[in-house]
């Protein structure tokens, strides 16, 4: 099955619909010439609305975390965006809801088998991390993100962008200092920037 139709194929997914208030709109992107991955959680509710993966302020601090512009961004040639759940799966008591699980068992591991030239997986928030790392992750997000070297090269854990994780980057000073430095230089050194 070529990429386009695996595009085609997850687009018009509707597997948990039943569950998704506002009904299945799968965020993904993807091409088979794409050197980097990013997995996050699922598209929030301005996502869900434009289509648009990471079209939020998470999304502008990640490209700034990155050290990329939207351009290179939302290049699919470069980077492909496939989230753990492709769908804005509802609001819930504090938040939006976490990411359908039928999603990532279902069409992870057919994108990552057409896209052999990804050499860096960004593993955004604890889904994410839980699913690519198992037994590997630290005792939570923050140890885990600490020791993302262990994870190198293949994988980078991230905390999420969201806006209400300013508490969490302001409590660990070293994510900015030595993290993000890193996480520039081979954000840079993969695309070849």
């Amino acid at each position: 099955m070529s990429m386009k139709k695996l595009l085609t194929e997850i687009k018009a997914c509707n597997v948990c619909a039943h569950y998704l208030t506002l009904g299945p709109n799968p965020v993904v992107t993807a091409s088979t010439t794409a050197r980097l991955l990013i997995i996050g959680q699922a598209p929030g509710i301005k996502v869900h609305q434009t289509g648009i993966p990471w079209n939020d302020a998470s999304g502008q601090l990640l490209r700034e975390w990155m050290d990329v512009s939207p351009a290179i961004f939302y290049d699919e040639k470069k980077i492909a965006i496939a989230p753990m759940g492709f769908c804005y799966p509802g609001k819930g008591k504090n938040g939006d809801l976490p990411p359908r699980p039928e999603c990532a068992p279902l069409w992870h591991a057919s994108l990552l088998k057409k896209m052999k030239q990804v050499q860096l997986i960004l593993l955004i928030g604890q889904y994410a991390q839980r699913y690519y790392l198992g037994d590997t992750m630290g005792k939570n997000l923050t140890e885990t993100v600490r020791h993302y070297k262990t994870y190198l090269p293949l994988y980078f854990p991230l905390p999420h962008p969201s806006p209400r994780n300013r508490i969490w980057l302001k409590k660990n000073e070293w994510f900015g200092k030595k993290l993000l430095p890193d996480l520039k230089k081979i954000v840079h050194q993969v695309l070849e920037l």
